[in-house]
């Protein structure tokens, strides 16, 4: 019987960015700046997701973002 530090080093991918890493992307064609907060997978469907505090209160559409959760191929780090 494994431990569940064995089956979740088994079945869950490893974190690609840390706390506090530098991060920009595009969210609908929007650019952004800011912190990753976390990296986690939060479920099987979503898959490995990131968690950004902005720099900067993005609006879009009327609706004010202060958070992101974005997936890897959605942002980069910043230079």
């Amino acid at each position: 019987m494994a431990t569940l530090a064995e089956y979740f080093a088994e079945h869950r991918p490893t974190a690609r960015y840390h706390i506090g890493d530098r991060v920009e992307g595009l969210f609908k064609k929007i650019p952004w700046v800011g912190t990753v907060g976390s990296d986690v997978m939060r479920n099987e469907i979503e898959g490995p997701m990131v968690s950004v505090h902005l720099d900067l209160p993005l609006r879009v559409d009327g609706v004010v973002y202060q958070y992101l959760r974005v997936k890897y191929k959605e942002l980069r780090l910043r230079s």
